[in-house]
């Protein structure tokens, strides 16, 4: 089975491409996220996990999901083995991940879940960037955001290629350990500057509807993995400021008309969704 989430579907396209190679079932994060979060696990079934990085960390929503996770096994025997899962991660970024994978493989070892997963392969995969909310940041251009996509596929099915054959790292690492693009000072990102992104910018009160733009049609409302935004077809949106906003843009990048701003932030700036222009 293949966990993932997506905001802008970098990541579902990532995971959905990987379920049709190896036949995995495919479990969307924001739809199970409000139930126990147990799954069983069949004989030498495979677990993996695809996720964007948020501000050089693992997003709050897979954090809080890898926290209530808990696998069953579906048999007598299964549960008195001492084997445990072939389990891979796949994390989705527009430039550099820093040390995600070092933060989720320690959250995994310290869940519940993990006495049952060995984390033998991860994988960065740069995709076109779709982060907006600093006066600096911008989606890719159209060129930039083809290319990207291109070197993704072929790189995506080198990582296939290493699932399907259960492909295992050596010297006490996952396979693909050495080839994350972690970029400079990783600990750097990954600490005070996620710090600051996880605490001053992950927030929902800069985004706004733009009401001589918004043609209420809902979509919105729709993409929110994270059901913080009121509406539906022939609403307005509103915001209801759950405390669980990702600032993952989805609703801002899938509007058709541009009305959804985050502050001033967003002013002239793309739109990017993984589908919205395809690759060619």
């Amino acid at each position: 089975m293949i966990f993932y989430f997506s905001g802008t579907g970098n990541s579902q396209w990532a995971a959905n491409t990987l379920a049709l190679y190896t036949s995995d079932k495919l479990i969307s994060i924001p739809e199970v996220i409000n139930t126990d979060c147990s799954f069983t696990l069949g004989m030498d079934e495979h677990v993996g996990f695809v996720f964007p990085v948020h501000g050089w960390r693992v997003p709050l929503i897979v954090r809080e999901f890898i926290e209530k996770l808990t696998f069953l096994k579906d048999d007598l025997n299964l549960q008195k083995a001492s084997c445990k899962h072939y389990c891979f991660c796949l994390v989705t970024a527009g430039d550099t991940v820093a040390k995600t994978i070092e933060h989720f493989q320690h959250l995994l070892m310290e869940s519940s879940a993990g006495q049952f997963l060995s984390l033998e392969a991860v994988f960065s995969l740069i995709m076109p960037e779709s982060y907006v909310g600093l006066p600096s940041m911008d989606v890719d251009t159209k060129e930039k955001e083809q290319e990207k996509k291109r070197t993704a596929q072929v790189e995506l099915k080198e990582f296939i290629e290493v699932i399907q054959q259960k492909k295992m790292g050596t010297n006490e690492k996952p396979w693909g350990w050495r080839k994350i693009k972690r970029g400079p000072i990783p600990s750097f990102f990954s600490g005070p500057v996620g710090g600051f992104f996880e605490h001053i910018l992950i927030k929902d009160k800069p985004f706004h509807v733009e009401s001589n733009r918004c043609v209420k049609c809902g979509i919105c409302a729709n993409v929110c993995p994270v059901n913080d935004i009121k509406g539906g077809l022939g609403f307005e949106p509103e915001w209801i400021h759950n405390g669980k906003c990702l600032t993952c843009f989805a609703c801002y990048h899938h509007c058709p008309h541009h009305a959804i701003e985050y502050g001033k932030r967003t002013q002239k700036k793309g739109q990017y969704f993984y589908n919205r222009n395809k690759l060619h």
